[in-house]
């Protein structure tokens, strides 16, 4: 197997038709590039003429040492790290496949330098994280909704809780608009989103800069759109910031809990959103919406009205009694 470094061109050539997720796109990549700490490497395993692997990373040098990352932190990224396309349907080649990904992905980003950090969030499309645990890196796992869209949105509707049925019925039968809205509806759901979190004491990392760049470039390709809901006068009440991939929409900002004359907004801008997903729009080939996360108990209580599967995803990382220092020396400069 063959490691070359590609250009943001070769890297979208080179990605397949289904598997990856939004942020593996040219698109998001660059605006990353354009956006975070660190230089952009993108690698590709080839056998031959033929791509079998890639693995965006970004290399960061700090005065402490240095950062390989997949993704960057602090963009709301929720996972990059490494594909694998083996041509082969066999178990025993497709293990060959990707141990030798990353074996040689390893050696070229030389992760065993002192004071070198690692960190990757993988698709959860990627399902064998063993040959970097067998690399000595640290393994942890996390949980996403995927919730399948059918073509026939009573069969969806039917598979919902009883009380998120409710919801949207009642906010279908409400006198609430909901429609998709350019980059004044993105500016609005972003400043609501960052005045939420201070509501909430919580830290807030994106910047406007950033999201409205992210979301011009990934619209440009179908690959966003902005869900508002408003009262009959015009006036704002939640919206949500959808991306796509070939294969799923992702929820990715916004959907604040709002109610209105006792409606829940929130649920009738997601019914919209899936019953866009099922009509084809604005990608026919996406059958699923990511609810972006069950890692949060509060959260998943209403994200499991749903029905929707748990999808696993890893983490990889640095460990050993050396490494904890160089983490905790590393945030301190990342402030």
């Amino acid at each position: 197997m063959e490691i070359q470094q590609l250009s943001l061109d070769e890297w979208g050539d080179a990605l397949p038709s289904s598997g990856f997720e939004v942020f593996h796109t040219p698109a998001a990549l660059g605006v990353l590039d354009d956006h975070a700490d660190g230089d952009l490497r993108l690698y590709g395993g080839f056998k031959g003429d033929q791509p079998v692997g890639l693995f965006p990373v970004f290399v960061q040098e700090r005065a402490v040492g240095r950062a390989l990352l997949s993704p960057p932190p602090g963009f709301s990224v929720p996972r990059l790290g490494p594909l694998v396309m083996p041509a082969s349907p066999k178990r025993r080649k497709r293990e060959q496949v990707n141990g030798r990904f990353a074996e040689h992905v390893l050696d070229e980003l030389d992760i065993d330098a002192s004071l070198t950090l690692f960190r990757a969030v993988c698709p959860t499309s990627y399902p064998d994280p063993r040959p970097y645990v067998w690399s000595d890196l640290s393994l942890d796992t996390s949980f996403t909704y995927h919730l399948d869209v059918p073509d026939d949105t009573d069969d969806l509707l039917a598979s919902f809780s009883k009380s998120l049925r409710r919801e949207i019925r009642d906010g279908v039968d409400s006198d609430v608009t909901v429609d998709v809205s350019k980059e004044d509806g993105v500016r609005t759901v972003f400043e609501r989103t960052r005045e939420r979190y201070a509501e909430q004491g919580r830290g807030f990392t994106l910047d406007w800069g950033y999201v409205s760049d992210l979301t011009r470039a990934l619209a440009a390709d179908d690959r966003c759109r902005t869900y508002v809901a408003r009262t009959p006068g015009g006036r704002f009440l939640s919206g949500i910031v959808v991306l796509y991939s070939n294969d799923a929409a992702y929820y990715w900002l916004g959907g604040a809990r709002t109610d209105y004359e006792g409606t829940s907004v929130n649920s009738l801008l997601h019914w919209h959103i899936l019953r866009d997903i099922a009509a084809g729009e604005p990608r026919e080939s996406v059958d699923t919406y990511d609810l972006m996360g069950a890692n949060t108990e509060r959260l998943c209580r209403y994200k499991s009205k749903f029905g929707a599967d748990l999808a696993p995803y890893y983490a990889l990382e640095s460990r050993g009694p050396g490494m904890t220092a160089a983490k905790t020396a590393y945030r301190l400069v990342s402030r």
